[in-house]
């Protein structure tokens, strides 16, 4: 049994050089390693966005990664919003939007 209260489900927008320095498929890598769920995905403004639920502290984790990011990646700001009610089941890199 899963104790959803103990969960999170957060946005996330993030920007600066973030795209083309393989900032997606770090995200996938390092969300697999925490074992949280949701997705990333490029948007068409030179942005980075993602949707991580899982345990809070793992969720938390995730968060300060990504003001880092991969080694080629320079990250200026990384906003979050709530993601109340969203639970996918794995994660996974989606489509440029």
């Amino acid at each position: 049994m899963t104790d959803i209260q103990n969960r999170a489900a957060v946005r996330v927008r993030i920007h600066g050089r973030v795209q083309g320095v393989w900032y997606r498929a770090w995200t996938e890598e390092e969300a697999a390693r925490l074992g949280l769920h949701g997705w990333v995905r490029n948007r068409k403004d030179g942005t980075v966005e993602a949707l991580f639920v899982g345990p809070e502290a793992d969720v938390n984790t995730m968060l300060v990664k990504c003001h880092d990011g991969p080694p080629a990646a320079e990250v200026e700001k990384v906003e979050t919003f709530p993601a109340e009610g969203i639970v996918p089941r794995r994660f996974e890199v989606k489509p440029t939007v």
